[in-house]
């Protein structure tokens, strides 16, 4: 039901800052999840951070808490990440996801029906 493109990923330094942006378009819409989650080669797909616009409730994992930051700008239909002090051990494929249900469990990939095609973050030391 809604299409995303994500844009703003790249090489970076450890120590380094990247913000990434998440494009929605489809429509406008009063209710919504929306989140960031990642994949490095090997690994299982996990939840970055999401955010529910019925309550603003977010959901941060605990790796990145205090470094990383979701914000949303309804007039433009697009959701960011600010991530800052980037480690090596934040390598991967960034995606943004969207939910127009409304989610008890806020962070949950399964749960997530749409999904840009990803972003490429590179973390050198």
């Amino acid at each position: 039901q809604v299409q995303l493109v994500e844009s703003g990923g790249g090489l970076v330094q450890a120590g380094g800052s990247l913000r990434l942006s998440c494009a929605a378009s489809g429509g406008t819409y009063s209710s919504y999840a929306m989140g960031w989650f990642r994949q490095a080669p090997g690994k299982e797909r996990e939840g970055v951070s999401c955010i529910r616009s019925s309550d603003g409730r977010t959901y941060y994992a605990d790796s990145v808490k205090g470094r990383f930051t979701i914000s949303s700008d309804n007039a433009k239909n697009t959701v960011y990440l600010q991530m800052n002090s980037l480690k090596p051990e934040d390598t991967a494929v960034y995606y943004c996801a969207a939910e127009l249900a409304f989610l008890k469990r806020l962070c949950r990939t399964a749960d997530f029906g749409s999904w840009g095609q990803g972003t490429q973050v590179t973390v050198s030391s």
